[in-house]
């Protein structure tokens, strides 16, 4: 039985708020991959001043560590989709979740100047959200949306519960 709860999906989809929530909600631990990056190498924006390539290195490798936790609620990085072998990582024992969020909102509602990807306004947020879509569908076991963050939380708890 999988025994971790994975969230992905864009920049500012809820993420971190569910996965909080979700944690206290099901007794379990937490863990934010960008804060943990944050935490040991500094903001995430200075690291993508070095280049995206430099900051996914990082995040590959944090992830294969922070994966093999258990009973844990992992939110993810936007873009932790980007490389097969994060998602292997996190597959291997945990149910992954894509949480998805009209863009519209996400810009009204996200800080550009945490978010190095939302600088470039709603028209890039949707570029990245088409692109990045069929690996979120790919790799995900469930699809949520997240704009209604009761609903959402019922609905991974309800799928969470029936994992076998």
């Amino acid at each position: 039985m999988k025994t971790n709860l994975v969230l992905t999906g864009l920049t500012g989809c809820g993420k971190t708020t569910l996965g909080r929530q979700l944690s206290k909600m099901l007794n379990m631990g937490f863990i934010d991959t960008d804060e943990d990056i944050v935490e040991l190498y500094g903001p995430i924006n200075h690291l993508f001043e070095k280049g995206e390539t430099y900051f996914r290195d990082i995040e590959s490798r944090r992830v294969k560590i922070l994966s093999q936790h258990s009973n844990t609620v992992i939110s993810t990085g936007g873009g932790v989709i980007l490389r097969p072998s994060n998602m292997e990582a996190l597959k291997k024992d945990g149910l992954v979740f894509y949480l998805t969020r009209p863009v519209e909102e996400i810009m009204a509602t996200a800080d550009p100047s945490e978010r190095p990807l939302l600088k470039d306004g709603v028209q890039a947020l949707a570029r990245l959200h088409r692109d990045r879509k069929p690996l979120y569908l790919k790799y995900c076991d469930h699809v949520v949306q997240s704009s209604d963050i009761e609903r959402a939380l019922s609905e991974i708890i309800a799928r969470w519960n029936q994992r076998s």
